[in-house]
């Protein structure tokens, strides 16, 4: 193994800890240090798997990690970038970034540990098969098997049966694939390529941890538990800290969820999947203490003594015990990377027990390849034990900073040091965004990262300290460094409309991030696109100095799509990066730094009409992607007026308005005799839960959880010479070529005689569904209701969804 992957081995191993220790969410106070000191005591593991954010038992994960102590970790397949997001217009990947952080909170609350695999939620699929047929499978499985192998579960329980039926594809996808991953992690010759740096790992069981009302379905070799109790450090029952864990899913809804109260019996069912047969325990049969280990029964023994000594009120006089018991510790094979996680848990518990204290903090804070960062160290101890601080490390540059101090209690100590960041470091971007992948999975060149819920340290840090004749090494990520490039890049618009063979100019704007940047501007894009000028030159002076460009681009003579690509050049190196952050109150700031491009659509679109109306809902890009399309857009707020409505030619609702607008139910009225008087109104989808109105739309409308998953779908017109098919835009098939994820959601089942079903269109093996897109006549106008899915199409550039809605919007016209 080199040295680089030995670090991050290393890092690897320390950081699952302190995530796990971090993660308990609780001080280092005596319980705390107890907590630890029997988690340290306890050599068994959980591997639970499932498909996405929120598919986990949180409260089966409480109790194994913070009741029975035991490594626990939840691997979700998924990042769930292809739902939808209650708090804002954040989708897609920036919604797969947001609940990566929001599983990582939760896990802070219940004690577990969070991985996953490089699949990619495409959204809502209706079987396995259609899921294996966008994933990977090999990919997924490979996936599944390193993190066997990283995490070494003694037990895998999946969420969801391998049986199909009445659930997401995902689902089941996710059960089938752990199975699989259960019978090859152990096998030298599957996957051999991660052999070396990990070694053949065999669980000894997988179980299904099914419902009551699915106890049946794999069979009747299920055993049951109580995992019901109390957490010993906060004294919260398990169902508690449970719903504390789930709320943390506040993009899915569940920010207000609560779970049921009380630390009385709760039973959990397991079946057997494969594996060693089992009767009353989910570990039956496993030996879950050191003694599993090859000369680890004294650690057993001396980890039971240090416990029943353990004195609450000075937590150091267990120090020496700790030592003589690390000095144990470290005289276990080398290779065994449990042992090597569990010294790293041993000397975060020696850490606490000293009342040992230390931060770090970077200057700048965000940095470019290339230049020198100041860093500031401080500790400070509370005990009076001996500690003498040696050095802070930088193993990513082979670097250090000498001390050499000795701490005294309740002194902070202090060391500063100048170093200088790598010029190949990547800049900060969420890992498995760093490259195109497919619709189905991302792509991850370095297979070290596979796995991991986000990014290593762009500059990891180790606090070196001697106590007790001993030298004990403790990773530092006190503090965040971001890597950036000079200047960032910005497309005014993410959409550019063209209609063949004609040319409009596109504007880019650029930021610098450091003072004095200058070099050229230029747009790169396929031969049969033109871009005028070649480049532009930009000199800033100042942090934070913007200036917009404006290039004039050329479409081919023929329909086509097109991405345009950004790049500026300074001091040689050429960088393609914007700048946008994820930011939500529960979690940490995200950046990320994707790639600056636009879509540029050369299509034949008529409109008609000038001025549109928005009503917000839940978050949607639609009052960009109309003004792309040549439309001025009012934005609508409460108290809705026939004066503030006049003059407008359409009027569009915001995706899930009837969800989250408080005051729906009055303002409907409003835009009913909008529609009435001669306007037409378009509402998009919402989900049939949750409805903050009864009454839909002017006439009888009745919503359900229909839906067509199939983007390629094939589509019927029921009513072809209805004028939303016809003008200004004729649409054909062609039309739904390209759609990306679905066709559309929570589909109308039930509506009045007033409302024409346009559209027909189904998944493979079920009946067609003619709820997609109605269009009602009321009074001189019309209102519109759809579930087709153009809050993704339209952001994604899809041709034909904007020649069908620029059609919606000249109804009457």
């Amino acid at each position: 193994m080199n040295l680089r992957k030995a670090v991050f081995f290393c890092a690897l191993i320390c950081g699952l800890f302190f995530s796990r220790s971090l993660t308990a969410q609780v001080s280092d106070s005596s319980q705390a240090i107890l907590h630890d000191l029997q988690s340290f005591r306890q050599m068994g593991s959980v591997l639970y798997v499932a498909a996405h954010p929120d598919d986990e038992n949180n409260e089966l994960i409480a109790y194994l990690a913070r009741g029975r102590d035991y490594r626990t970790a939840y691997m979700s397949l998924t990042r769930g970038d292809g739902g939808q997001n209650v708090l804002g217009p954040d989708f897609g990947e920036k919604l797969g970034v947001a609940r990566t952080q929001e599983l990582l909170a939760a896990r802070r609350v219940d004690g577990g540990r969070q991985y996953f695999s490089r699949a990619v939620d495409f959204g809502f699929s209706k079987d396995y098969r259609e899921t294996l047929g966008f994933w990977d499978k090999q990919g997924v499985l490979s996936d599944i098997v390193r993190v066997i192998r990283t995490f070494r579960p003694d037990v895998m329980i999946t969420r969801f049966s391998t049986i199909p039926g009445g659930t997401h594809g995902h689902h089941t996808a996710s059960a089938i694939l752990a199975l699989e991953a259960f019978k090859l992690a152990g096998d030298p010759k599957a996957f051999p390529e991660q052999l070396g740096e990990l070694t053949p790992w065999q669980p000894t069981r997988i179980l299904w941890n099914g419902s009551s009302f699915e106890s049946g379905k794999n069979g009747t070799n299920a055993i049951t538990i109580n995992a019901g109790g109390k957490d010993p450090v906060t004294g919260e029952s398990f169902s508690e800290i449970a719903a504390r864990s789930r709320s943390m899913h506040k993009t899915q809804g569940l920010g207000g969820f609560r779970g049921r109260n009380g630390d009385g019996p709760r039973t959990e069912r397991f079946q057997l999947l494969a594996g060693s047969p089992v009767t009353n325990d989910i570990l039956d049969g496993i030996d879950p203490t050191w003694s599993r280990v090859s000369g680890g029964t004294p650690i057993r023994a001396q980890s039971d003594q240090i416990i029943a000594q353990f004195n609450p009120q000075s937590p150091s006089a267990s120090v020496p015990a700790l030592l003589e018991l690390r000095s144990v510790l470290s005289a276990l094979p080398v290779n065994d990377p449990v042992v090597a996680e569990k010294r790293a848990q041993l000397d975060h518990i020696i850490q606490s027990c000293l009342g040992l204290e230390f931060t770090t903090s970077f200057s700048p804070s965000e940095v470019v390849p290339g230049e020198k960062i100041n860093v500031s160290h401080s500790a400070i101890i509370h005990s009076s034990v001996p500690v003498r601080w040696v050095a802070v490390r930088y193993p990513g540059i082979k670097g250090e900073a000498r001390k050499g101090v000795e701490l005294h209690a309740n002194q902070s100590a202090s060391l500063t040091s100048t170093e200088t960041l790598p010029a190949g470091t990547p800049l900060t971007e969420p890992y498995w965004l760093r490259n195109e992948g497919t619709v189905g999975m991302s792509r991850v060149d370095d297979p070290s990262l596979i796995g991991r819920p986000e990014n290593p340290s762009a500059f990891p840090i180790e606090q070196v300290f001697e106590v007790g004749g001993q030298t004990i090494t403790v990773p530092d990520d006190s503090a965040r460094l971001d890597v950036i490039p000079p200047v960032w890049l910005h497309f005014v618009s993410d959409i550019a409309l063209l209609t063949p063979g004609t040319s409009r100019s596109v504007a880019v704007e650029i930021t610098a991030s450091r003072a004095g940047a200058k070099g050229d501007l230029r747009l790169d894009a396929p031969t049969d696109w033109k871009i005028s000028p070649s480049k532009q030159s930009f000199h800033l002076a100042k942090v934070g100095e913007h200036a917009q460009f404006e290039f004039t681009i050329t479409a081919p003579s023929h329909a086509a799509t097109a991405k345009i690509i950004a790049s500026a050049e300074v001091g040689g190196v050429r960088y393609q990066n914007q700048h946008e952050v994820v930011s939500y109150p529960h979690f940490p700031r995200q950046l990320l730094q994707p790639l600056a491009s636009t879509k540029a659509l050369s299509v034949d679109l008529a409109t008609r009409g000038h001025t549109v109306g928005y009503l917000p809902g839940a978050g949607d890009s639609l009052a960009e992607n109309l003004q792309q399309m040549g439309y001025s857009v009012t934005l609508l707020d409460d108290n809705l007026t026939p004066e503030k409505l006049r003059g407008l030619d359409a009027i569009v609702i915001g995706v899930r308005a009837y969800n989250v607008r408080t005051n729906i139910a009055s303002e409907l009225p409003a835009l009913f005799a909008y529609a009435e008087n001669g306007g037409t109104v378009i509402a998009q989808y919402n989900r049939p839960t949750g409805l903050l109105t009864s009454k839909l739309a002017p006439y009888e409308l009745h919503l359900s959880g229909e839906r067509v998953t199939d983007e390629t779908a094939a589509v019927t017109f029921l009513a072809p010479e209805h004028p939303v098919l016809n003008t200004p835009n004729k649409i054909t098939d062609a039309d739904f070529s390209g759609w990306i994820q679905e066709r559309g959601i929570y589909f109308p089942d039930r509506w009045d005689d007033h409302f024409i079903p346009i559209l027909a269109c189904h998944d493979s093996g079920e009946s067609p569904l003619k709820g997609s897109l109605l269009v009602a006549q009321y009074g001189k106008g019309y209102f519109v209701y759809t579930g087709l899915v153009f809050f993704r199409e339209l952001p994604a550039g899809v041709p034909g969804a904007y020649r069908l809605f620029a059609n919606l919007i000249s109804l009457g016209k």
